[in-house]
């Protein structure tokens, strides 16, 4: 496999990478020690003092970078605010979070950068998006999550960047070193680093095992997917080895370098359809295909970013290695018949 420096890959990846690696360093000093603290979103998702304090870092890296380049973002700073005891308490623990690796910013600088993270998206422009932590669940247990953004220019993906921080640089080797990053430049290549030693990036390529070894990777909560019809198509597909189970879009990590070979996200039968947000997949889909995979809606359909801040045109997603996706896609259009 061919190393190459991160510098090859241009400035914007240079300086995305920069910022995901600042706050996957925010993210794990706060996994590990007392600043913990989540508060309740309206849809009862844990979210931490580490998801305001990567968005704040990121954010204001980027803005560094280059000002005119808007964010869309997860989060807003409006349950930071106010004199409560719970906005008081949670602001202090974002700022001394912020402080682990920018000690320069002011509580009002804080509070702005997260801010800034309201743009709205659309078909014209470039715009980062961004989820400071994708997969709060397996944050809270200790396990995968993952510090996601993407570039976006005129509706198309064309960078990608996932700060991986309790994920294992090499699946196989249980014991072996955790913390993993990748980087992917539309036209240029999918690669992994370490997050602690980001100059040298390792191509990351898909795999293509003997069926006997076809792996789907899949949330540890069956609450995001439809496990049952997931069995079903990953079938269809050919697999037969037990799933991979991760939270967040570390998924895409993994059938990026290889370690699984189908990811899917499928509606939830006789639910309402969920529009998926572009922050949950910007940074990993283009991992996923310039590392030689296949990303669309469960349709078949590409996936359509230049619709604001939602996949309003798709329904589902699959990732795969792009050898197994036809079957895939066949299986699911038996699942979800177009109405």
């Amino acid at each position: 496999t061919m190393a190459v420096s991160i510098a090859s890959l241009g400035e914007t990846a240079t300086a995305a990478v920069r910022a995901v690696i600042k706050a996957s360093h925010v993210c794990e000093t706060v996994r590990k020690g007392d600043l913990m603290h989540s508060v309740s979103k309206d849809d009862k998702s844990p979210v931490t003092v580490a998801d305001f304090a990567a968005q704040a870092v990121i954010i204001s890296e980027l803005a560094g970078f280059d000002g005119t380049i808007p964010t869309v973002g997860e989060e807003d700073a409006d349950s930071l605010r106010g004199d409560s005891e719970d906005a008081t308490s949670l602001r202090s623990k974002v700022l001394q979070a912020v402080h682990t690796v920018k000690p320069a910013m002011s509580e009002d600088q804080v509070l702005a950068a997260i801010d800034q993270g309201n743009y709205q998206g659309g078909s014209t422009g470039r715009f980062w998006a961004l989820d400071p932590i994708d997969g709060t669940k397996g944050f809270l247990r200790n396990d995968q999550y993952a510090v996601a953004l993407g570039l976006v220019e005129d509706g198309q993906v064309v960078l990608g960047v996932l700060g991986c921080p309790n994920l294992l640089l090499d699946i196989n080797n249980a014991e072996g070193p955790r913390g993993c990053g990748f980087v992917a430049k539309r036209g240029q290549g999918c690669y992994q680093f370490a997050l602690d030693s980001s100059e040298t990036l390792t191509a990351a390529k898909v795999s293509y095992p003997a069926d006997d070894a076809l792996r789907v990777v899949e949330s540890v909560e069956s609450g995001h997917t439809a496990h049952d019809v997931s069995a079903v198509v990953a079938q269809a597909a050919g697999v037969t080895a037990p799933s991979l189970r991760m939270d967040s879009q570390a998924k895409y990590g993994a059938v990026g370098r290889g370690d699984a070979h189908l990811y899917l996200r499928l509606p939830r039968p006789g639910k309402k359809k969920h529009d998926e947000k572009i922050w949950d997949h910007a940074g990993g889909m283009i991992i996923v295909e310039e590392a030689g995979g296949k990303v669309t809606d469960i349709y078949g359909k590409p996936l359509d970013f230049s619709r604001g801040t939602t996949l309003v045109d798709n329904t589902g997603v699959v990732a795969s290695n792009g050898r197994v996706h036809d079957a895939a896609i066949a299986a699911l259009a038996k699942q979800f018949p177009v109405a």
